[in-house]
């Protein structure tokens, strides 16, 4: 995939820059550097700036295998340790390699290659983003099948709800006229639209051989660079991947959950699909009952697409699926809304009211008082109809919130899954970083703590983005204060968080590159400045009770990540058996 093709001439662009900066910037020896200052330390008896491994001044020379920061500034230099080909080569391979193949596993499908750039960026830039999109999608679906099973007894039924959770990756939009999603309900002629419909946009991006292989790839990867890495704790511990390979573990369970969900998010296949469906649509409003009219494109009961003026958010025209966040509190209204008139037409069909039962004519409503079956001619049959249609299309009826029911629970729900899939993975990175001599909060664990929390923050922007849109969206009128001040907020959220998560992406692939490169083996980095201050030191030979204590926080990361991994995957299949396909 092009994508890949990019990322890789980024990483080679800046692996040969940060060669270029080694060159320039002399190279450091720590353990020729060490040798120099207790060789002269034994000449002068002067142990200043000599610790040992805890950061205690020593009274013996024997016992200094750590120096502080500022003499390791000094006498060390402020270099990096040379850059060296064949460690890089190795982890970069075993760790990164796999994960930014696994990303065009991805589902796209967007009608501008731009557009899937930003979806990518996107989800490696925030995982907490892609997750709830994810999961929230997998609620949403879920919800919308259950509340179809317990209160609508219609034979389109079945129909309506794999349409609807096949269609959360388009804007999802009813017409205006409160007579035309009635009659695409009610009319019996309307039938094929939603078996047709249904069985168009039934096509799947589910598990193929390049998706196995990619994620067999990644997996089988991980276990042997993990078994390999805790054989020797100390082999190139500087740069090592156990923290990057742990960092990116979250994107196996996306990759999988997408797989198993099979998003319909294809836009070209979408309106095609949509297209075809809709010459099956007989009649879809009141005066297209009476005058027999077919529907033109702009009558369209139920439509996919939208004008500009009339969504919120432009991220809702973007059909790969992480931006589903965006889209997600509009299809639950729009959602309920079509469910409504399923239910008020099945409750209503059962107190025999002008309407056809599916395929044979109804009797006629007890307001007619009279315990006589009609006739059941074919005008009768024309006629009952229309008086159905108005029937549903009155104010009062199938009327359906701004905000659907349980949505605040199914976002919370989501917000949760997704934040601990970030935080199991990015935390175990930060732990691994945080326990490697020097211990504390260096250069290594800070870049992905950052990781972790600018992904939160673009999560919390998009959300609160998406929320803000939908309130403005129930003003008819964008003259008051209130919603005006809501979307251009809104705006400024998403465009804010999109920004960052381009950063984030960058920021995710520069510690990975600065990790295999060496970049990080310098004093500020390996003296953990950031957490310890003015009593930072850096370790240059360490001891086997600080190798033990790092191989021991590698295992409990080992575990956190593939844990909440684990976690996020098993609730995935879960919940998928009760989503229609």
């Amino acid at each position: 995939m092009c994508f890949c093709r990019l990322i890789r001439s980024f990483c080679l662009g800046l692996l040969l820059l940060v060669h270029a900066v080694g060159q320039v910037v002399a190279a450091v020896n720590f353990n020729q550097c060490l040798s120099d200052i207790v060789q002269n330390a034994n000449t002068t008896q002067n142990f200043t700036g000599l610790l040992d491994g805890d950061g205690n001044p020593v009274s013996n020379l024997s016992d200094a295998t750590s120096i502080s920061y500022s003499m390791c500034d000094s006498r060390c230099g402020t270099g990096q340790v040379p850059f060296q080909w064949s460690d890089f080569s190795q982890e970069f391979s075993a760790w990164l390699l796999p994960n930014l193949a696994l990303i065009s596993q991805l589902p796209f499908g967007a009608q501008y290659r731009i557009d899937n750039l930003m979806s990518a960026m996107l989800t490696v830039g925030s995982p907490t983003l892609a997750g709830y999109s994810l999961f929230i999608t997998l609620l949403n679906s879920r919800w919308i099948n259950r509340q179809f099973d317990h209160s609508v007894n219609h034979p389109n039924s079945r129909f309506a709800v794999s349409i609807l959770s096949s269609l959360q990756q388009v804007p999802l939009r009813l017409h205006p006229d409160r007579a035309r999603l009635p009659s695409l309900v009610v009319l019996p002629e309307n039938d094929f639209w939603w078996k047709y419909l249904a069985e168009f946009v039934d096509y799947t991006h589910t598990w193929s051989i390049a998706s196995a292989t990619s994620i067999a790839w990644v997996v089988i990867a991980y276990i042997l660079t993990v078994a390999n890495s805790l054989s020797d704790v100390y082999a190139n511990v500087e740069s090592n991947g156990e923290a990057t390979g742990s960092m990116w573990l979250w994107l196996i369970p996306i990759v999988v959950g997408w797989l198993q969900l099979s998003p319909k998010c294809d836009f070209n296949r979408l309106q095609a699909a949509y297209d075809r469906a809709d010459r099956h649509s007989i009649h879809t409003g009141a005066a297209d009952v009476c005058t027999g009219m077919s529907p033109a494109s702009s009558r369209r009961a139920l439509a996919i697409t939208a004008n500009e003026e009339d969504v919120m958010s432009p991220d809702e025209f973007l059909t790969p699926p992480v931006f589903n966040y965006s889209r997600s509190l509009r299809w639950a209204s729009t959602a309920e809304t079509i469910c409504l008139v399923f239910k008020v037409a099945s409750a209503e069909a059962h107190k025999v009211l002008p309407v056809y039962s599916w395929g044979e004519c109804a009797e006629f409503d007890a307001a007619t008082k009279s315990d006589t079956i009609p006739d059941t001619d074919d005008q009768d049959r024309r006629e009952f109809p229309k008086d159905a249609v108005m029937y549903y299309a009155q104010p009062g009826r199938a009327r359906s919130s701004h905000w659907a029911p349980g949505v605040f629970t199914r976002m919370a729900i989501a917000s949760c899954a997704s934040l601990a899939l970030q935080w199991g993975t990015a935390g175990a990175a930060v732990l691994v970083g945080w326990f490697t001599p020097t211990t504390g909060l260096g250069c290594r664990s800070m870049g992905y703590l950052l990781y972790g929390v600018i992904s939160t923050l673009i999560w919390m922007m998009l959300l609160m983005s998406s929320i803000l849109a939908h309130h403005s969206a129930a003003y008819s009128s964008r003259e008051s204060l209130s919603p005006r001040v809501a979307l251009a907020l809104s705006h400024c959220l998403r465009w804010m968080g999109k920004l960052l998560a381009i950063i984030n992406f960058v920021l995710i692939i520069l510690a990975c590159v600065f990790q295999y490169s060496n970049f990080y083996n310098r004093c500020f980095c390996n003296s953990s400045v950031f957490s310890r201050r003015g009593a930072a030191y850096a370790v240059i030979i360490e001891t086997a009770a600080q190798a033990a204590q790092a191989k021991t926080a590698w295992i409990c990361a080992l575990v956190l990540a593939l844990l909440s991994a684990s976690i996020f995957l098993f609730l995935v299949y879960l919940l998928l058996d009760t989503v229609t396909s």
